[in-house]
């Protein structure tokens, strides 16, 4: 009967629809994951290699592992009263990076916790998600992030390219001369610490590079044309180790940046 394979056909057109539909955006999948305590439909999604980079677990790799993290992290967040919420997202390719606030209690109190995901499919089979944030929001304290990625060959926008290099030679006025006139950097911490316009900028640069330059060492990047997000290792900041972390650049006007927001750990 000739209607059987085509039934089957269609049936089997329908699962991949949904798939291909739930791979386009895997932040959402696992941000779901991680909120209900349930990996079962990113499993399916995913069936090969699940990979997390998690600053408070470590490296998560495999299904078993995965699971055991999902459960863990959903009796964390259902203890902390979190509530997810996503600000902004940058798309290109196989990559994400996903920024959120998340809202957390600590120590009776309400916390506004920036947090940023970025995932990358390496097949149609495999992903993995690498979350950057302070801890500083949830404990008080600050925590060692190694590297997670290698140095790589990433082509950065003229506006960014200008603010690492005014970075790296410690000259805090040509990094607040690459800002538009109302442009901003937050501070991993939370949304509060954020210094604007050229006089807040000045006084956080000055303060940042009054030990020397900061050498920020690029690892890959996502680039949408209107923001750009690049994880990175940050070496030379005085006697301390280099250290993972991820910022998000706003574009402005005439190559100039309208907000930096920054994802790690180090003391500044």
């Amino acid at each position: 009967m000739p209607w059987f394979p085509e039934f089957s056909t269609a049936i089997e057109l329908a699962r991949r629809d949904a798939r291909a539909r739930e791979q386009a955006d895997p932040v959402a999948q696992y941000l779901k994951a991680l909120y209900d305590g349930a990996p079962g439909a990113l499993e399916k999604t995913w069936p090969g290699d699940v990979v997390v980079h998690d600053p408070r677990a470590g490296e998560i790799r495999g299904h078993h592992d995965l699971r055991t993290f999902i459960h863990s992290n959903r009796e964390w967040m259902a203890a902390h009263h979190a509530q997810l919420k996503v600000v902004g997202s940058i798309t290109v390719g196989g990559r994400a990076a996903v920024e959120l606030l998340v809202h957390v209690l600590h120590e009776g109190d309400e916390v506004a916790w920036p947090v940023a995901v970025v995932a990358e499919s390496l097949d149609e089979r495999s992903v993995e998600f690498r979350t950057y944030c302070s801890q500083w929001p949830v404990d008080g304290l600050r925590h060692l992030r190694p590297p997670i990625l290698d140095a790589g060959a990433v082509e950065t926008p003229y506006a960014v390219a200008r603010h690492l290099d005014g970075l790296a030679g410690g000259d805090a006025e040509s990094v607040v001369k690459g800002f538009d006139p109302d442009g901003y950097v937050q501070e991993p911490i939370g949304p509060d610490n954020i210094h604007r316009g050229a006089t807040g900028l000045r006084d956080f640069y000055a303060r940042l590079l009054s030990v020397g330059g900061i050498d920020v060492q690029p690892c890959a990047g996502t680039d949408d044309g209107i923001g750009f997000a690049l994880e990175y290792n940050l070496i030379g900041r005085g006697s301390e180790p280099p250290q993972a972390g991820l910022a998000i650049f706003d574009r402005g006007t005439d190559g100039h940046l309208a907000a930096v927001r920054l994802y790690d750990d180090i003391t500044r």
